[in-house]
């Protein structure tokens, strides 16, 4: 099973960010605008810019996006930085601070980031048009009036960053779905375009249950403007409507950025505070009772399906088999019967947010022999690895953690980890870590 090709597409957001936030302090410099203490104003700007950023999806430019959305955009942003920038005089009590002078950083921060952002948007379609840099990979299946105008526009706007290799005919009779996908594998196609007026409902199944097993990505053209469900995204590629089936918000860079930032503050203090202290003693503990190494690692699979080793404290005999823990395990030390109830034995995989193989919360990670055997035979499986895996996940907070002693233990951790992924924000992740710092406090029925 392959990774999911991955590009430079991640830095491009947050190289848009950094410019941005370098040219609204350059500004402050130059317009000489300084509040007391002097690093105040600037800290606040920042911080101010970036939570607007992500409130108002201000980076969320898609590549096929028109200059009227971005300046629409542009807009709204600035409109809102507007009425937060005034209030820092109130707020902070900077009488210093000249009311006409924050109106003259305004008005030359919104010409400057504006030019900014259509410079680096324009230059970018010309590094796309020009070096064929920053593409996807594209098939398309059906063959109709819609499907035609999509290819045109692929093949016309090399601007916008999409190769189209090949179109699918769903109702020649040589058409074969198996065919289909054996080219989207070897060719490896990162987006596909798919017809709903042409396939049938068991060939729909086929294709959505095969982009989500082999991390693709799928895109409908719809035969009306009707939306289907909620989930689903509706864009303009040139003047053909085009529905995404899964919106990720952690493929947002500005989200994973924020996520990562939290993960690192979060990793670092309890390394810091908990771990320093913590694994001596344990390494202590353990001896008496069984001679071995403080730490167990453990192969599992990660985003994108690729392996790392997982860090957790030894909670068993030395040179025991890797196969799961079952209640009563005799493999289990009297100290590791302490540290699985309450979860202690999970804590050194801050080591692995730190290294950046996991985030604090995220769909739990699982061996890699028994992926294999849950990908075959759970549908949708292969969905949890769109994202970092967690040390806690909204699945074991809502009572699917441990032992997976029936097929609906892992059906049902499937679901809340989809949903996890489709519906990410900061706050689910701060309740999903309040509740399993609750659970672990308590101690939950199936730690051991």
């Amino acid at each position: 099973m392959k990774s999911k090709r991955r590009g430079y597409s991640i830095f491009i957001k947050p190289i848009f960010l950094l410019v941005d936030l370098l040219i609204l302090n350059i500004l402050l410099f130059l317009l000489g605008v300084q509040s007391n203490p002097y690093f105040l104003f600037p800290v606040y700007i920042c911080v101010i810019w970036i939570i607007l950023s992500i409130a108002t999806g201000f980076y969320d430019t898609k590549r096929f996006s028109k200059v009227i959305q971005t300046l629409s955009s542009l807009l709204r942003q600035f409109i809102i930085f507007a009425l937060i920038l005034y209030a820092f005089v109130g707020f902070f009590k900077q009488p210093e601070i000249s009311r006409l002078d924050l109106a003259k950083y305004f008005f030359v921060s919104f010409i400057s980031v504006s030019f900014a952002k259509y410079l680096l948007l324009y230059l970018l379609n010309k590094y796309r048009k020009i070096l064929g840099g920053n593409f996807r990979n594209v098939v398309v299946i059906g063959n109709n009036k819609k499907t035609n105008q999509l290819i045109e526009t692929f093949k016309e706007r090399s601007d916008f960053g999409y190769k189209f290799h090949k179109n699918f005919c769903v109702r020649k009779d040589s058409f074969d779905l198996q065919n289909c996908f054996r080219y989207i594998l070897d060719k490896e196609i990162d987006e596909i375009y798919c017809s709903v007026a042409e396939v049938t409902n068991k060939q729909l199944r086929e294709i959505v249950n095969f982009t989500d097993n082999n991390l693709k990505v799928l895109k409908f053209i719809p035969d009306n403007k009707d939306i289907f469900t909620k989930k689903l995204v509706f864009n303009y590629y040139g003047y053909v409507p085009v529905l995404s089936f899964r919106e990720i918000p952690l493929d947002d860079p500005i989200n994973k950025f924020v996520k990562r930032c939290f993960d690192i503050i979060l990793a670092l203090a309890v390394m810091v505070f908990i771990l320093s202290w913590l694994t001596p003693l344990l390494f202590f503990l353990m001896q008496l009772e069984s001679k071995g190494p403080v730490f167990f690692m453990q192969r599992r699979n990660g985003i994108d399906y690729r392996e790392f080793y997982c860090y957790k404290y030894r909670s068993m005999t030395p040179n025991t088999t890797g196969n799961q823990t079952i209640k009563g395990d005799a493999r289990v030390t009297k100290i590791g019967k302490f540290i699985r109830k309450t979860s202690i034995d999970e804590l050194p995989q801050f080591i692995n947010v730190l290294k950046g193989d996991m985030s604090v919360v995220g769909p739990r990670p699982h061996m890699v022999k028994h992926n294999e055997d849950f990908a075959r035979k759970v549908d949708k499986f292969m969905v949890r690895h769109f994202v970092k895996p967690g040390i806690s996940g909204l699945a074991q907070v809502s009572g699917f953690r441990g032992e997976i002693e029936t097929d609906k233990d892992i059906v049902n951790r499937v679901k809340y980890d989809i949903f996890y992924i489709e519906n990410w924000s900061l706050l689910l992740d701060i309740k999903i870590i309040f509740l399993t710092i609750l659970n672990a406090l308590k101690g939950e029925e199936k730690a051991y």
